[in-house]
């Protein structure tokens, strides 16, 4: 099961992480070690986090008991951003016997997680750049082409490589090569317009264009790799305890 909320606070990004530490990270630590039946894994980046259990009545009362616990401090959960899902390995089978569809998705750290299975019929977390995200980005790029359109193509291009590559840098993970494929298309097609629209008697062929995004436009390649592997890294013993440590993601967040 998975929990997904979002602590609303008044105070700044920094504070508010040094009190979550005292009011959430502390009590949810001692929660699993004193009261969670089975494997349970917290993971909080800011005022987001998202909690898996490997019981569905373990979920329903760390739930409870959480919501008793930020009111002790004054916090509430997100009414909206909060939800409890099946999700996992045995989500979809499980569902399926009960007549059920697909298991929900869920967004975290600028990115969609979907139960999927791989073409052997084995489960797989699928983490996709979220849609809304991807979009605002190129909106971004967009707007920015604009102001930048009459400058030179290789101080246009320099800039372009940095954006481009600092957003494969975060979202080039296994299983989003159609969305990074379809970023760096966008970013091409809006760069073709913007040097079209410099001079109407000076026309940007399309093997040109190929030129210069072979010269400044990074490919779309998974860089990063499968979560199993870092966490091979940093666990050389996969044991439940170590499965169930508390998870600190680093700082930097999507583009």
């Amino acid at each position: 099961m998975k929990v997904t909320f979002c602590v609303q606070g008044v105070i700044s990004p920094l504070l508010a992480n040094v009190y979550l530490h005292y009011a959430y990270d502390l009590w949810s630590q001692q929660w699993r070690k004193r009261q969670a039946s089975g494997e349970m894994i917290v993971v909080r980046y800011a005022d987001d986090t998202i909690v898996g259990f490997q019981h569905e009545d373990g979920a329903c009362r760390f739930l409870d008991d959480l919501r008793a616990r930020l009111a002790t401090f004054a916090l509430t959960l997100h009414p909206e951003k909060t939800r409890l899902i099946e999700f996992g390995r045995h989500a979809q089978a499980n569902r399926r016997q009960r007549g059920l569809g697909r298991p929900e998705s869920f967004n975290f750290l600028g990115f969609t997680h979907i139960c999927a299975e791989t073409q052997g019929g084995r489960f797989q977390l699928r983490r996709m750049s979220m849609r809304k995200r991807l979009r605002a980005k190129l909106a971004e790029i967009k707007e920015e082409l604009r102001r930048r359109q009459h400058r030179r193509l290789a101080d246009q291009g320099q800039w372009l490589k940095s954006v481009v590559a600092g957003y494969f840098a975060y979202h080039a993970v296994p299983t989003n090569g159609r969305a990074l494929s379809a970023f760096r298309y966008h970013v091409i097609q809006m760069w073709l317009r913007s040097l079209r629209r410099r001079s109407q008697r000076h026309r940007v062929p399309w093997d040109r264009m190929t030129r210069i995004v072979e010269a400044w436009i990074p490919p779309a390649r998974i860089s990063h790799p499968w979560p199993s592997k870092r966490f091979d890294v940093k666990h050389s013993r996969q044991e439940p305890s170590a499965l169930a440590a508390h998870a600190r993601i680093c700082a930097g967040g999507p583009g």
